[in-house]
């Protein structure tokens, strides 16, 4: 009898990829892990209210608050008016976006190495096993955008991703 080793390896190479990924993030920017992946979800969305971050990183409102007030004084975000007197939308800085570019930068160079053994057909296979498996996992929109928390969605666009056309999928099904 034959033991599948398959989940334990899958399982290590998660968490190994997850320390690196944010080891990365904090040795470019200083930040928290949860400071980084707000400064790369903000990034493409501009207006996002502290709910929805909060949401996109698994966090309750008011450590997400007390997260937007530390990069608001850090001066990496602004606050802008929301729709509503109760909402407030954020943005990235200049000085934001350009760390942001710096953390996008390193979670890149350490998904590279860990890539760099693949041949090409590898690649084309592991692409279709992981875009199966992420769609797999998204049960929702708010698990698609904590999924995607800390991706470039400038290379991963919403045409293309998975778990984006997973998640629209199903928003569209309960409708």
């Amino acid at each position: 009898m034959t033991c599948d080793i398959t989940p334990n390896l899958l399982g290590a190479l998660a968490l190994s990829l997850t320390d690196e990924i944010l080891a990365a993030g904090r040795k470019v920017s200083g930040l928290s892990p949860s400071a980084c992946a707000a400064m790369v979800t903000l990034g493409p969305y501009p207006g996002t209210t502290i709910k929805l971050l909060a949401r996109a990183l698994g966090l309750t409102h008011s450590v997400a608050v007390r997260l937007v007030e530390e990069l608001v004084s850090d001066g990496l975000v602004q606050r802008k008016p929301g729709k509503d007197r109760r909402e407030v939308a954020l943005r990235l800085t200049a000085k934001g976006r350009a760390l942001r570019a710096r953390i996008v930068t390193a979670r890149e160079q350490v998904l590279a190495d860990a890539l760099a053994g693949i041949d090409a057909r590898e690649k084309q296979m592991l692409c279709k096993i992981l875009s199966t498996m992420l769609t797999q996992l998204t049960r929702n929109r708010a698990r698609a955008d904590h999924i995607c928390r800390l991706c470039d969605e400038n290379i991963c666009t919403s045409d293309i991703c998975p778990v984006e056309r997973e998640a629209v999928r199903l928003t569209e099904k309960a409708s």
